[in-house]
């Protein structure tokens, strides 16, 4: 497996129209999100990233939105993901829409998001799957510098193991969008065999308590209350008399 940070800097789009469909993944990936803005509940949500920007997110209950990346349109904060700008758990949710995509050292990039998440935050991440048509088309010299193939593929497992490593409840997670070059992805094939799908959405909570009970723990409820030694057979003499 190779390391998740890269040695060379990883340029990336300023907007989804800078990637070729990528008004089909941003609809794509808008679609797989609306069920879940109503569920999102707080003051703060931070969209990281100029792709994250331009998601819309107005079913989302949470009024205060604030637009963050190096550059783009319509963004309220310009600066770098890795140096947040806000205080210690003042976010209430977090959207990165294929940040890590495009990082150098997308572990620093979560941590930073962990740091100004509040207790039971939410984390909305989504990325490109390389178990997918994309994926092949990475593995072809001729496409390897063009969008999106130029961007970094992690698999699901990975983006899990990295979230269970920092202590988030992951709510969902799915693939979708089979076809990049379809507006619906390939609708029949998105249906029957999501698991090829080109695009990956995780949507997880921060909590504060292990998700894992520890051994000591788990031995501590297994044990169950001793009877005092002798008690009982002092009681039945004392009664046969």
């Amino acid at each position: 497996m190779r390391p998740a940070r890269a040695r060379k800097t990883i340029v990336a789009p300023a907007s989804w129209e800078d990637i070729p469909c990528g008004d089909y993944y941003r609809a794509a990936l808008e679609q797989q999100l609306q069920p879940w803005w109503g569920k999102l509940y707080g003051f703060h949500l931070l969209k990281i990233g100029a792709l994250s920007a331009e998601i819309n997110a107005e079913a989302c209950p949470i009024s205060h939105q604030v637009n963050f990346a190096p550059e783009g349109e319509g963004l309220h904060v310009r600066g770098e993901p890795y140096y947040l700008p806000f205080s210690a758990k003042s976010v209430d949710a977090c959207l990165l829409s294929h940040t890590l995509a495009y990082a150098d050292d997308p572990h620093r990039i979560l941590r930073e998001v962990d740091r100004v998440l509040i207790d039971d935050g939410w984390m909305v991440l989504s990325s490109f799957n390389p178990l997918s048509l994309l994926g092949i088309g990475k593995l072809m010299p001729f496409f390897r510098k063009r969008q999106p193939y130029s961007s970094r593929l992690f698999t699901q497992m990975r983006l899990l193991d990295w979230l269970s490593l920092l202590n988030y409840e992951v709510m969902v997670h799915r693939r979708f969008h089979v076809l990049p070059w379809k507006k619906n992805g390939g609708k029949l094939l998105s249906t029957h065999l999501p698991a090829l799908g080109c695009m990956t959405l995780i949507i997880a909570r921060k909590r504060t308590f292990p998700l894992t009970p520890t051994a000591k723990k788990v031995h501590a409820q297994k044990q169950k209350i001793q009877q005092a030694v002798g008690a009982t057979k002092s009681y039945r003499e004392e009664h046969r008399d």
